[in-house]
């Protein structure tokens, strides 16, 4: 799921990428809301709110707005930085990588999460959820790409509304089978996405209520374990071809 890139990637691939983070996603996006009162994937309703702020003349809500998607786009730069480097250096296993990185980072506000107290906790909390939805975001749009967002539901669900619209429209119009195959594949998709990330949210306000920091830590664990493969079989690629040099090279 996060070796293959682009055009080498299949709709099963996307799509198990897709749900998976989605329900990460949404698990992380109503955990924080729970922790510290903000949607760290959710930067069409912070911009929305900066807006309102602003005009209130709330300035430590405007601040926090714009905190958080300044922390959602510097994960976003971050990851495509990563994804840049990798591509220049040859390394498919980069993607994976990169959601290791996010899984450690998680991980790590997990204990934060255990064992900070409330003030220091809730900053780092609201700016790392977001800085972490920005990196996972950038790194499934750069592997599908842009098929796939993990974060974006608004634009998921216009998606999901434009295939639909194609697919009810094949009932009453002739349309190429291709392009039929195409439009029920994206929908879903889309719509698999759209489930699972709201799967997740449901999921995470139960467990976070349950269980706190000890869920984010469930869900680094549960992110490690997506990213491993890919780490591990670009080892055995690296491996095998070491291997090959060096057969080449005795044999001469």
């Amino acid at each position: 799921m996060l070796v293959h890139e682009g055009a080498e990637r299949d709709a099963v691939a996307d799509r198990r990428l897709g749900c998976s983070l989605a329900a990460v996603a949404g698990a992380v996006n109503a955990a924080g809301f729970l922790a510290v009162g903000y949607y760290s994937a959710n930067m069409t309703g912070n911009v929305s709110t900066l807006a309102t702020a602003l005009h209130a003349g709330h300035v430590a809500l405007l601040m926090s707005c714009i905190g958080l998607i300044g922390a959602f786009v510097v994960g976003a730069v971050l990851a495509t930085l990563l994804v840049n480097a990798g591509r220049r250096w040859a390394l498919s296993s980069v993607y994976a990588w990169s959601i290791l990185l996010e899984a450690c980072l998680l991980g790590l506000l997990a204990l934060v999460d255990i064992l900070l107290p409330g003030t220091h906790r809730g900053v780092m909390l609201a700016y790392g959820l977001s800085f972490l939805m920005g990196l996972q975001n950038a790194t499934v749009t750069r592997i599908s790409g842009a098929r796939v967002r993990t974060t974006h539901m608004t634009g998921m669900l216009t998606d999901v509304g434009i295939e639909l619209a194609d697919w009810l429209d094949s009932f009453f119009h002739p349309a190429d089978p291709a392009q039929l195959v195409r439009t029920r594949e994206r929908l879903w998709l889309h719509g698999a996405i759209v489930l699972s990330f709201t799967t997740g949210g449901i999921a995470g306000a139960f467990l976070y209520g349950w269980w706190s920091g000890r869920f984010l830590l469930l869900l680094a664990v549960l992110l490690a374990c997506l990213s491993l493969p890919g780490t591990v079989r670009r080892a055995d690629v690296l491996s095998s071809a070491e291997n090959v040099v060096q057969k080449n090279s005795s044999n001469m």
